[in-house]
């Protein structure tokens, strides 16, 4: 062992080691974030309930369609491209201009700050399905009324309870970036935007002020509650229902439903089996859209060091499975 020299400040490697880790949480929001959290989450969910009368022969136009389905391509993107596959699992790097914007697209999604996101999800990964998974439906049993509670809180309960994710455990390399570190700080701007850029472009092409106020609902709120529940339904429905064709040590599963709106998400039992890789979706006729973004981006020189699943990488996958069904 190397003796430190007297008068010396430096910390022995040994004490460095010993360190006790992070904590996993850091105890509940402060008041003012936790009544923001519980806003976002409730007034689009609202607005989605309002839509059918809201539309009921007025109210939805063509523009107000078309920006929204524009909108919630792009936000979507972001999570499952950006926040998910590329911040999160690191599935593949992308040149500094494609991870910005991926960032500032995630946070337009309106589920929360890149930092605070990825810390959630990595923690969902190192405690899936047991104690310590922030949104595991199965963490009140299997009867009927523990499944429906744990169906409601893997949705969007457990978003609506104050305690925090320690992103100093779970997501040290954002905090230490500074890219991401400011795109953080900044989730309120891209709130504004998320919000205001719709009815500005509603009102704009339809030179009206009523444009900007449906744009503002269809494209804005209803647009972030239609992203919202499909994420969560991933997190929910993902974990309770469908198929599992490969062994992960979790109950997830792969549910085909959601594939077409979630990008390739609901894929969910080989994501689990396999977090790292880059595409979810691997069987036959299993869309995968998000997986198809990456290749175009690797296409044009953007996106690089990608973790495709290779015959090699589903072989060991498809091996593991068998060792584990004798």
């Amino acid at each position: 062992m190397t003796a430190v020299p007297a008068g010396s400040t430096s910390t022995p490697p040994s004490a460095v080691e010993r360190r006790p880790p992070e904590p996993i949480t850091l105890g509940a929001r402060p008041t003012g974030n936790d009544v923001v959290v519980k806003v976002f989450v409730v007034v689009p969910f609202l607005a989605l309930l309002a839509t059918l009368p809201f539309a009921w022969g007025w109210g939805l136009t063509a523009l107000d369609a078309a920006l929204a389905a524009g909108f919630y391509l792009l936000t979507l993107t972001g999570i499952t491209v950006g926040y998910h596959r590329h911040f999160t699992h690191r599935s593949f790097k992308a040149v500094r201009p494609v991870r910005i914007v991926l960032a500032v697209l995630g946070s337009m999604a309106l589920q929360g700050p890149l930092i605070t996101w990825v810390a959630d999800h990595r923690r969902h990964h190192a405690f899936t399905d047991k104690e310590g998974d922030p949104h595991s439906p199965w963490l009140f049993g299997t009867t009927p009324a523990a499944v429906a509670r744990g169906f409601w809180h893997a949705h969007f309960g457990w978003m609506l309870r104050p305690d925090r994710t320690n992103p100093a455990r779970f997501a040290p390399d954002l905090l230490a970036d500074r890219d991401t570190a400011r795109i953080n700080r900044q989730f309120p701007v891209w709130t504004a935007m998320s919000l205001l850029a719709p009815a500005v472009l509603g009102g704009l092409l339809s030179w009206s002020w009523w444009g900007a106020a449906t744009a503002f609902f269809w494209a804005g709120l209803v647009r972030v509650g239609v992203l919202h529940h499909v994420t969560w339904s991933v997190n929910s429905i993902c974990h309770m229902i469908g198929d599992r064709p490969w062994t992960s040590k979790d109950r997830s599963t792969n549910f085909w439903p959601l594939a077409l709106v979630s990008f390739g998400e609901s894929w969910h039992n080989l994501h689990h089996a396999d977090p790292t890789c880059a595409r979810h979706g691997v069987g036959r006729g299993q869309i995968d859209i998000s997986a198809r973004i990456i290749a175009i981006l690797e296409r044009l020189g953007w996106a690089y060091d990608i973790r495709w699943p290779t015959p090699g990488r589903l072989a060991r996958l498809a091996a593991s499975r068998d060792r584990q069904g004798r």
